[in-house]
């Protein structure tokens, strides 16, 4: 049986694969491209958050307040900055029309 954390650990694979494509391409504005990348920062502070949880308060990390709000501040954070990036080309795609 695959459990969730098998699951997740294999999403980055696709994730990674992704990313590469994105920045190869030379399309992605920058602000957006680094949301981007802030996502694998989301899943770096999540996995010891989670485990910290465990191990602290055996409970899972959806479960610990204050650890999930500072491990979901780098989700909203990277959110952001990937809609402010795709905004900026926006409105220059529509300034150079």
């Amino acid at each position: 049986m695959i459990t969730k954390e098998t699951l997740f650990a294999l999403s980055l694979f696709p994730y990674l694969g992704f990313l590469w494509f994105l920045t190869r391409s030379g399309e992605t504005p920058r602000l957006a491209l680094i949301g981007f990348y802030l996502i694998l920062v989301f899943v770096a502070v999540t996995i010891p958050a989670g485990i910290y949880a465990q191990v602290g308060y055996g409970k899972e990390l959806a479960n610990v307040d204050w650890l999930h709000g500072s491990a979901e501040f780098f989700l909203t954070l990277s959110n952001i900055l990937v809609v402010l990036g795709f905004r900026q080309a926006i409105i220059e795609y529509k300034r150079n029309q």
